[in-house]
């Protein structure tokens, strides 16, 4: 029997409306798709707490007989009233919906099964609605409970936990027999896995809490095997790549280099050399904290292929990024003799012409620009190295339309700045090469950071005052341009008017999202060049603004900004000689998540720290850049917790694909694969 083929909407029970609910809400289509719609949590239906134990506030299970059913008037309002006992004591139960069709099922002739959160009620304890199952067919609710996730539409079509529960039991007993294993049998043998149609029962309707654990692992490691497996078998199909085995142009810019690199620097360049003299495309991975010297490290990858006469495009997400870009590596590529352009979405009409001639006669050496390096009229002569900057801000199919922009396939390289959790690493970039800049520049001070309140306001001003009178600059930072009644969030125009008031005789400048491109080069400008003292802004200066003069940041609402984005914002000062100042402006009382936020940030400045306890406050759905590059999310796997799974599913992926690189051996696997959705992600030709 092929269950991933069977339509969801012939199985008893769904119908073509259930079906089209189901599909639209999970992407439930197929008997396959229902049965891997797993519980996300049980509830425990095993314990029975005598009626004379029960507290206020706790949800639990009892038992007893009914008594003093009654229906009666409070107002206009009707009510329905029971009293359960045990012998121990009693319990009022409540109702106040339905009350028809409840008293109808109440019998006090019988025993009952009672489910609920004790609260009170008439000076009485009492439950609100419970759930009720007659004592004599209780075997089922017993034990583990499986909840689902559901809808209100679905729910609403009988479709609630109990309901989607229902059609599990169907096909669960359905293919109890008959459902088909998808992973090898050796791996099963020496992971001791359930087998598959064990753990589809076990983790539907588990006997007990050690059945459960053991269905759990079976499926995080299937979902970490097929994620591993989709990866490395389509990366480890190596694809042909352009061959540059020059270093005199990096020989001879790092004689003029008028500071030394880092131990890091100097090794991620040697990974990246030997790759692209290795006749294989390059996908590599160039991460590094804020300040580690990225930009100097893509640079001198750039003159590998320009010295044998191939061209470099770099590209990042904003246009201030680009300016900031344009300007470093004009001015390293002007001791070359290196030509270098410039493409934005302001670039003039005449411009672009000049960039396309020059693109087609190779005449361009690297071309540095915005997404507007994605249209269509952008064509290299040859194209031999494409960077990708800050790239969890491009999604999957920009990346890949960036290596069609020449007739021959482009090495990659793809930067962040956002330090990628070692555990998450593991799990998702395990098939990708990956160096990392984990050293800063020496002489480089760490940036102190400070929580502060509104009552702290005045002592800010005046810190700002004393930096500015001895050189320094600072940046004010606010999460919203305008006023926002709803949140109560501080915002940069009120906030603007309130430094120039506080600061009369100092140049500010002003810089925001809103803004046309030339206001923004405009304000940028004249903050680079010292000429104003204080940036207020919004989130626009978070990536890639270097002002070496700029000493201080002031985050107003650090509370509501996540963790990654403080730390990449954090990276904006401190890039010179002198001491840099991080002040997170919050209110006075924070709730959990936030204080551990706030507190994190003030503990370290190590970005990879940072990025670990992003993970364990958001998860990996919420992690910067997940949601824009394409990547699966999880339906069993934790992977701050279940590493050791991690690790195995992946070794068992090597092994299996070592041994049987086609999977030719492993015709199980294969159809499965067929029927996995994210098929259009295609890890060989994206970093």
């Amino acid at each position: 029997m092929v269950v991933a083929t069977k339509n969801i909407a012939h199985l008893p029970g769904v119908g073509s409306l259930r079906g089209q609910l189901l599909a639209d809400a999970f992407g439930i289509t197929t008997h396959g798709e229902m049965l891997e719609h797993f519980p996300f949590r049980y509830q425990d239906r095993s314990m029975i707490t005598p009626l004379s134990e029960i507290n206020y506030g706790i949800t639990l299970q009892c038992q007893g007989s009914l008594s003093h059913i009654k229906q009666t008037l409070k107002g206009r309002r009707k009510i329905l009233t029971a009293t359960l006992k045990d012998g121990s004591g009693s319990l009022l139960l409540v109702w106040f919906h339905k009350l028809s069709w409840i008293r109808r099922q109440l019998d006090p002739n019988r025993g009952y099964l009672v489910y609920g959160k004790v609260s009170k009620y008439g000076g009485k304890k009492a439950m609100i609605h419970p759930e009720l199952t007659l004592l004599d067919t209780m075997g089922e609710q017993l034990g583990l409970q499986p909840i689902y996730a559901t809808t209100a539409k679905l729910t609403k079509e009988g479709l609630h936990s109990k309901g989607i529960a229902r059609l599990q039991a169907k096909l669960v007993e359905m293919y109890r027999d008959s459902l088909a294993e998808n992973l090898p049998d050796k791996i099963i043998q020496d992971y001791k896995l359930l087998p598959r149609h064990q753990a589809m029962v076990g983790i539907h309707f588990p006997t007990d809490r050690k059945i459960l654990a053991q269905a759990q692992r079976r499926f995080k490691f299937e979902e970490i095997f097929y994620l591993q497996l989709r990866m490395q078998s389509e990366v480890s199909q190596a694809t042909t790549g352009q061959i540059f085995q020059s270093t005199t142009l990096l020989h001879t810019f790092y004689q003029i280099l008028p500071f030394a690199l880092t131990g890091a620097q100097k090794r991620a360049l040697r990974e990246i050399y030997a790759d692209l003299r290795s006749g294989q495309q390059m996908n590599r991975l160039l991460q590094g904290d804020v300040g580690s010297g990225k930009t100097i490290v893509a640079f001198m990858a750039m003159l590998g292929p320009i010295a044998e006469h191939s061209q470099v495009a770099l590209v990042v997400p904003t246009e201030i990024l680009a300016q900031q870009h344009y300007q470093t590596i004009s001015r390293y590529g002007e001791q070359l003799s290196l030509r270098v352009a410039l493409l934005t979405g302001s670039t003039s009409a005449k411009e672009r012409r000049e960039i396309k001639a020059g693109l087609g006669s190779g005449a361009i050496n690297i071309l540095l620009g915005t997404h507007a390096l994605l249209e269509e009229w952008v064509h290299f002569q040859r194209l031999g190295l494409v960077i990708i900057d800050e790239q969890h801000r491009f999604g999957v199919a920009q990346r890949a339309k960036l290596s069609q922009k020449s007739d021959l396939l482009p090495h990659v390289l793809v930067m962040t700045a956002t330090p990628i959790p070692r555990t998450l690493s593991m799990t998702l970039y395990s098939h990708l090469a990956s160096s990392t800049l984990d050293e800063l520049p020496p002489n480089r001070k760490k940036v102190k950071t400070y929580r502060a309140t509104d009552a702290d306001r005045l002592r800010i001003f005046g810190f700002i005052k004393k930096e500015i009178a001895q050189g320094q600059q600072a940046y004010i930072v606010y999460p919203r341009i305008e006023e926002d009644r709803h949140h109560g969030y501080k915002d940069l125009m009120d906030g603007y008017e309130s430094i120039c008031r506080a600061f009369p005789k100092v140049p500010i400048s002003i810089l925001h999202g809103r803004m046309s491109a030339k206001n923004k080069r405009y304000e940028m400008e004249r903050f680079t060049k010292g000429e104003t003292k204080i940036m207020v802004a919004t989130t626009v200066i978070e990536v890639g603004v270097h002002v070496a003069a700029a000493t201080i940041i002031v985050i107003e609402n650090a509370e509501n900004f996540g963790l990654s984005q403080l730390h990449q914002l954090r990276g904006r000062i401190g890039r010179g000689q002198k001491q840099g100042h991080c002040i997170l402006v919050t209110q006075k009382q924070l709730g959990t998540i936030a204080h551990k936020r706030i507190e994190t940030m003030v503990a370290t400045s190590d970005g990879f720290k940072i990025a670990e306890a992003d993970l364990r406050l958001r998860g990996p759905g919420h992690i910067e850049g997940l949601a824009q590059s394409g990547l699966p999310t999880f339906k069993m796997i934790d992977i701050n917790t279940d590493q050791t799974t991690i690790r195995e599913a992946s070794q068992a992926v090597k092994t299996t694909l070592q041994q049987d690189p086609h999977l030719t051996q492993h015709k199980n696997v294969q159809n499965y694969l067929t029927t996995q959705k994210n098929k259009e992600v295609d890890w060989s030709q994206v970093g």
